[in-house]
């Protein structure tokens, strides 16, 4: 039933409207930048605004990528909220959750905290979200830390890649586990074993092979071993970032049937790179954990189809462009990260297609898995009373990648000159058309969502 004329702030009428059924002929109600009502096609809903979606494009809600890197304060040539969430919202993006690491100070106090907030607060383009994290010391921040709505902590298990965010080593994880317990927050890991990297090949040169076995899988799937015991022996909520390595499945599948609280993300570099095709000195395509195989590869895919995996986000880890090294290309002094936020929908509907898989299930993966991670109970889904956070898809619209159009800071990517199908052609959040000039995004407390 659909109220009065001019009921609705905006109406969006399609044949291809992607809601918690599935794809469907559907009417969606928007007002005050909730959505209200979703009825059949056809049922005429009225409002201040109407579009009609073209044959060819789909309404998906907008994604949640709970792994951005946005480096401001402190590192802001590298990276910042202006730039990020454009490139988010370009990419279909309209929640981030900030890491707290490489920017200055990083977010393990609650003044860090508040620095990042000043900053982000009139530049968002997107709603942002913030992790805390824990390094050693730190144990009595984290509870005022989650008290000012971060989403959870994350630590490393070696060397994060700046000296001001030092890793814990296992039993003061379990110790930060445990006092996270305490107040139901979440432990998010780099999971790379420190002395197992410390007694593998060195790095250095242009050979990606030399980098890739400086970086074995046996140093993930060590450190996962213990954070899935440690997660078992404390009852803490664990998160493993970046799997890499498709070795851990197994084990990770266990620890799942075993009722050990844990969920596990990878990225679009995992799912769409593989290690044989990476050109000498190509350091564009560097991060930590790496690259691998091609059979790596396919077993992360099907270890998303058996939910084993449980979401899909970018770890958007960017740096200027002297930092990548470029001129001699020496894995082993080349900072790692991969830019991608931008293009993470097109590369996985990308392969997604190629495999059969369904677009429901590449935004399942890629906003409703995402938002659940980081319980935010009103994104991640085009349903009655959620964000009217959404984007407007051409699925079967190619493109070929231009890293000097990408709206990211510094125009690297390994990504430039890769033909991709599926275009974003216009992301909204709360109701209202993102135009990169006015920012509208919201800055996230834990809690308040």
């Amino acid at each position: 039933m659909s109220e009065a004329i001019g009921a609705y702030d905006l109406v969006i009428r399609g044949q291809r409207i992607l809601t918690t059924a599935g794809l469907a002929a559907r009417e969606v109600g928007i007002r005050d930048g909730v959505i209200v009502a979703i009825e059949p096609l056809g049922n005429g809903l009225t409002g201040n605004e109407v579009i009609e979606l073209a044959d060819d494009e789909t309404l998906i809600p907008g994604l949640v990528d709970t792994h951005v890197h946005v480096n401001e304060p402190g590192r802001t040539e590298w990276e910042g909220f202006a730039s990020a969430t454009r490139a988010a919202a370009a990419g279909g993006v309209t929640t981030i959750i900030d890491m707290p690491l490489n920017s200055i100070p990083p977010t393990t106090t609650v003044d860090g905290l508040e620095q990042k907030r000043v900053v982000a607060k009139d530049q968002a383009f997107v709603d942002v979200g913030f992790w805390g994290g824990a390094i050693p010391g730190n144990k009595s921040d984290l509870r005022p830390l989650h008290d000012e709505g971060v989403f959870g902590f994350k630590c490393f298990l070696l060397h994060s890649g700046v000296d001001e965010f030092p890793h814990l080593d296992a039993d003061e994880m379990e110790e930060d586990m445990k006092e996270l317990k305490s107040f139901d927050s979440l432990m998010i890991v780099h999971a790379e074993d420190s002395h197992a990297i410390d007694r593998a090949p060195h790095p250095g040169g242009d050979h990606y092979e030399t980098f890739l076995a400086s970086r074995p899988r046996g140093a993930e799937n060590k450190a996962i071993a213990e954070v899935i015991e440690r997660a078992r022996w404390t009852g803490a909520r664990a998160h493993i970032l970046h799997l890499s390595s498709s070795d851990a499945l197994p084990m990770i599948a266990s620890a799942k049937r075993d009722g050990v609280n844990l969920t596990v993300e990878t990225c679009p570099h995992y799912l769409t790179l593989m290690a044989e095709e990476i050109p000498d000195g190509a350091t564009a395509y560097k991060c930590c954990p790496p690259i691998r195989e091609a059979s790596n590869r396919e077993l992360l895919w099907k270890g998303l189809q058996d939910g084993t995996i449980d979401c899909i986000v970018s770890d958007h880890s960017p740096s200027t462009l002297d930092l990548k090294d470029l001129e001699n290309g020496d894995f082993a002094v080349a900072w790692g990260g991969v830019s991608s936020l931008q293009l993470g929908l097109s590369l996985i509907w990308t392969e997604a297609r190629h495999r059969g898989i369904p677009l429901e299930q590449v935004v399942s993966w890629m906003a409703e898995k995402p938002a659940a991670l980081a319980r935010l109970h009103n994104k991640g889904q085009l349903a009655l009373g959620y964000d009217a956070d959404f984007s407007i898809f051409a699925p079967d619209e190619a493109f070929v990648v231009d890293v000097t159009k990408l709206k990211h800071k510094n125009p690297i990517t390994p990504y430039d000159g890769r033909p991709l199908a599926g275009v974003v052609r216009k992301t909204y959040l709360r109701g209202t058309p993102i135009d990169g000039q006015n920012p509208g995004g919201k800055l996230l407390r834990r809690g308040n969502v």
